[in-house]
């Protein structure tokens, strides 16, 4: 039986040394598309002007959520690339070609721009050239992988090769050959962790709005082409990562966890359970309310309109936390009630409270996240973020659309996800020593 006849095509991407190794688990170094290590980053730009651009981006981010949720069966529902805040450089082919790609838990497949491209968006890599790559191999139309992954099709060729096409809520999208080809990942040991076999997207017309050089996605959602799920039994189907608060002395870098080294444990270490929902490849959570200081409050009604159970996705790539209006307009008054402060404006006109001065003086709150079985603690460094020099603001956001647990509050938290569970757990720590 060829690995293609079936959804066992996941078990057949590894060999016994492959095993082996992945047996302790690895690491890969993340690293913040602002950082000067990304090929996102712009000298031009000032750090306050970088951070505007965070902002929006994760609102608009926000509203993709929200045709994700509205319209699952659509084939837009499976992924939100465009406004992705983490990258992630790994090789790919035979000889290895570098390339960067933007870390979605709410995507679910791996996708990369290749020659020949009728349209392709600017990225810093040349353009991968299959043809040139000794690993690369197309997929067939009648294989069980075809069929499992949402938007594929059959080509007219004789060939019949698997054809897959991703559109997005924005305009954005890629459209190209779904394939299997190696991948290389610098584990943070120095090592190479190679990934025989994997199923990714060759995309030859792609095209996403926003202004970015990196060369597409990697996607870490629930679907079956996803890197966790392709890792499957050889990670344990674990991952974790560990995100530092962009400072603007800090050269220190994230690291994503996949296997063992993904485990979350020790003192502190709370857990939370996982939801799906049907044609989604969302991580969804119980949120069951917030406390700021000592005054909580419960949301359950507010929040069951976003689904009940699992009324919130937590993502990597939305920098904001986005909330119904009516639990930020409580959460907004109870820190304004805690800070005794006069606000001031937003000079960018997008966060709606805002003081003057520092971190490191201003006495802020902690706020508490109150999910299903896990009170997450939420320090300033979570909830509040420098807009302009000395402009503090709330890093959260009103939405009439679904809510989203951004990255600014999972900065300083190891966040592991086991898949095999279905639990999400969270413990605080000082990123920067990992």
């Amino acid at each position: 039986m060829s690995c293609f006849s079936s959804l066992l095509v996941l078990l057949c991407l590894y060999n016994l040394s492959f095993l082996e190794a992945l047996n302790g688990g690895f690491s890969v170094e993340i690293i913040h598309r602002d950082s000067p290590k990304s090929p996102f980053y712009s000298s031009s730009e000032t750090k306050f002007q970088r951070v505007s651009n965070a902002l929006r981006r994760s609102i608009n981010r926000g509203n993709h959520f929200s045709k994700s949720m509205v319209f699952p069966n659509t084939v837009s529902a499976t992924v939100i690339p465009d406004f992705g805040e983490y990258l992630m450089m790994y090789a790919v082919g035979t000889p290895l070609r570098n390339v960067f790609g933007v870390l979605d838990t709410g995507s679910d497949i791996i996708w990369l721009q290749c020659v020949p491209c009728r349209n392709c968006f600017i990225q810093v890599t040349p353009l991968f050239n299959p043809s040139k790559s000794t690993t690369y191999k197309t997929i067939p139309c009648k294989s069980t992988l075809c069929h499992s992954v949402l938007g594929t099709s059959c080509s007219s060729s004789i060939t019949k090769n698997c054809k897959y096409d991703i559109s997005y809520g924005d305009g954005s999208f890629s459209q190209g050959d779904l394939s299997v080809e190696t991948l290389t990942l610098g584990s943070t040991n120095g090592s190479s962790i190679p990934l025989p076999r994997t199923a990714i997207g060759c995309g030859h017309n792609n095209s996403i709005n926003f202004k970015g050089i990196n060369s597409g996605i990697v996607g870490l959602g629930r679907g079956p082409v996803s890197l966790i799920n392709q890792l499957g039994s050889s990670a344990g189907w674990k991952f974790s990562y560990c995100l530092v608060p962009e400072t603007p002395n800090s050269k220190a870098s994230s690291r994503l966890h996949f296997g063992d080294a993904a485990v979350v444990l020790g003192p502190g270490t709370v857990s939370t359970p996982l939801f799906s929902k049907p044609q989604q490849v969302f991580y969804y959570l119980t949120l069951k309310g917030f406390s700021v200081g000592n005054n909580r409050r419960e949301f359950g009604s507010s929040l069951s309109r976003f689904g009940g159970e699992g009324n919130i996705v937590i993502d990597s790539g939305t920098t904001l936390t986005l909330l119904p209006d009516d639990v930020y307009i409580w959460l907004e008054s109870a820190v304004s009630h805690a800070v005794k402060l006069n606000p001031v404006q937003d000079p960018n006109q997008v966060l709606g409270l805002c003081y003057r001065g520092t971190l490191d003086k201003l006495d802020f709150p902690v706020i508490t996240a109150h999910f299903r079985g896990a009170n997450v603690l939420l320090h300033p460094i979570n909830t509040f973020v420098e807009v302009a020099d000395k402009v503090l603001c709330l890093a959260f956001q009103p939405t009439q659309n679904g809510a989203v647990f951004g990255n600014l509050a999972q900065q300083n938290l190891f966040v592991g996800y086991d898949l095999k569970k279905n639990t999400v757990s969270f413990k605080q720590t000082d990123c920067t020593k990992m």
